[in-house]
């Protein structure tokens, strides 16, 4: 039973404006499903909107952030519950123990990392919580092309490559994650 799910995404909102209403409908979605947001813990960018869409719903939002971030004044200090880490490291810890399963809207290098960890941790059978990316309005297109090219090549195995549901809209989102 998926209770809470931690996004990743970008801590800005980027050029499509799609994608701010994809982490604004997302929010909305989860909490009308009551299902907890679990979150970088940011007052900035895609992650802000998905956490003040679920909350203006009535939502459970979980923010988590390192102390080093805190201090450039960018926690959101209206959340649910605020976890302060002192690492980056242990934020991810964190958030994955507070998760049942990993959704990803577009974002950068961080989110990027967020995302193959989870997957590692996932091939290596250290969880096995579903991770979905949403790819919206064709965001990742290019990273999934690299990912099969990747299984051609022979570096990356077919299951493991499946371990990463793609969603293309924000209601596909509920059908992956009811999968699992």
């Amino acid at each position: 039973m998926i209770r809470n799910v931690a996004i990743f995404c970008a801590s800005s909102d980027g050029a499509d404006p799609l994608y701010r209403q994809s982490a604004i409908a997302l929010g909305r979605a989860l909490a009308e499903k009551n299902i907890g947001v679990i979150y970088g813990g940011a007052n900035v960018g895609l992650m802000k909107a998905v956490a003040e869409s679920c909350l203006a719903c009535q939502g459970r939002v979980v923010g988590v952030i390192p102390e080093a971030l805190v201090d450039l004044e960018i926690a959101h200090r209206g959340l649910t519950e605020l976890h302060i880490t002192t690492t980056m490291h242990t934020r991810k810890a964190k958030m994955a123990e507070l998760a049942d399963a990993f959704l990803i809207l577009p974002g950068g290098f961080g989110t990027l990392e967020e995302m193959f960890e989870v997957l590692t941790w996932q091939y290596l059978r250290l969880h096995q919580k579903p991770t979905v990316l949403i790819n919206i309005n064709g965001f990742y297109d290019k990273l999934l092309e690299f990912l099969d090219h990747c299984v051609t090549k022979g570096v990356l195995k077919p299951h493991a490559r499946e371990l990463l549901q793609v969603a293309d809209t924000i209601e596909e989102v509920f059908s992956r994650i009811a999968l699992l």
